[in-house]
């Protein structure tokens, strides 16, 4: 087993590695414990060679691999990339760029929608993987040598994958479309993790200015919390104490400890006149600065048979043309052109409205209608309008 441990023999690697166009890249992680994922195995391969890093081996400086992740010369191969993207963002403020997500490009070539690695191995090179060691104890040492053949593995088969899949894009001229895709995952704020913005994953029912003001203020409290302790958001109060907290608004412990969302107890705990700290600075927030509350409107009779009518022709198209319906429009903007034909959305835009956005258009004025011919969906010019 060649397993990497020193800062040393990292560098030469890294250096070796450099000096090829592409390297495929995977992380072993654990996060369920804590806030933040605690990095243990980096794997990575070139065209010739594999190398394993023991990223929890004492003195080790993984500058190096940071180093190689910013190398703006080689193109850095994952499967699912955000988590490890937010690995480096986390552990050394860098991303990196340029990438390939074989995962995203196996939905633009219609492998599916979020396919599964060893589907997409499998499906693309006729291996299989061994899944027993999915769910390892990657913190455990010494690693043994089934996990280290494992790691090997996920990142010498990733190479075939994206060897292939590249060769497919080009061939079909749909390198550019996973390119666009790429500028999600390589921005610094998909992976910001902002106190101040921390309300904004929140899927809360609060209805009015003044409870929006108490949420964000409670939420970034909570944000803060779990960050300094490295405990998940959950382990610090959950989310539906967040929401009652911001719609009771307790003015003191006594008040907090009567919610029936917080744990028995919370209240005289060192959290407890923190969250009421945390109430009073919403409280005293001005509301005219506060971001306006949206309220989803239910769509009318005649707008959710159009959505419906969409979702028939996005999956027509999808299976038309080979491309995962997830990639070419979601339910939302499908219900956004369902009510505005000039909605700001992703399918009305670029190769999707070459591919299915003005077809929708046509759809929702009445121009061209769906019908069935030969056991198929297909859409045809509407008689009205036929010439």
């Amino acid at each position: 087993m060649n397993l990497v441990t020193r800062t040393e023999d990292l560098a030469a690697a890294c250096e070796r590695l450099s000096g090829h166009p592409y390297v495929t890249v995977d992380t072993e992680f654990l996060r369920e414990t804590t806030f933040w994922p605690k990095l243990c195995v980096v794997q990575m391969a070139g065209p010739d060679e594999a190398v394993v890093i023991d990223a929890l081996a004492e003195g080790l400086d993984l500058a190096p691999f940071f180093s190689l992740m910013n190398n703006e010369k080689i193109v850095k191969v994952f499967h699912a990339a955000r988590q490890d993207v937010e690995i480096c963002w986390h552990r050394a403020k860098t991303i990196p760029h340029p990438i390939f997500d074989t995962q995203v490009a196996a939905m633009v070539l219609g492998h599916g929608d979020s396919v599964s690695y060893d589907q997409l191995v499998q499906r693309l090179t006729g291996d299989q993987i061994d899944k027993t060691l999915r769910f390892t104890d990657w913190s455990r040492r010494p690693l043994s040598q089934a996990q280290f053949d494992y790691a090997v593995s996920d990142v010498t088969h990733l190479r075939d994958v994206y060897l292939k899949l590249r060769a497919d894009l080009e061939q079909g001229n749909r390198t550019e479309w996973v390119q666009e895709e790429m500028s999600v995952l390589t921005s610094p704020t998909t992976y910001s993790a902002e106190p101040e913005r921390a309300w904004e994953r929140l899927k809360s029912r609060v209805r009015r200015p003044k409870e929006l003001a108490v949420l964000m203020e409670v939420a970034a409290w909570r944000e803060r919390e779990a960050q300094s302790r490295d405990v998940p958001r959950q382990r610090v109060l959950k989310d539906d104490a967040l929401t009652e907290v911001a719609q009771q608004q307790p003015k003191s412990v006594e008040e907090l400890g009567r919610l029936r969302a917080l744990p028995k107890g919370y209240e005289r705990s060192r959290a407890g006149e923190q969250i009421i700290g945390a109430v009073q600075a919403g409280l005293g927030r001005d509301l005219k600065t506060l971001p306006k509350i949206v309220r989803d409107k239910p769509l009318s009779n005649g707008a959710s048979a159009t959505v419906e009518l969409l979702k028939v022709l996005l999956r027509m198209t999808s299976e038309r043309h080979g491309v995962a319906a997830k990639v070419i429009a979601t339910v939302d903007d499908l219900e956004r052109i369902a009510v505005d034909e000039n909605a700001d959305v992703p399918a009305l835009k670029g190769w999707r409205r070459e591919m299915f956005g003005n077809e929708a258009l046509k759809l929702r004025r009445g121009d061209v209608a769906l019908a069935i011919e030969g056991g198929r969906v297909v859409a045809v010019e509407h008689k009205a309008t036929a010439h």
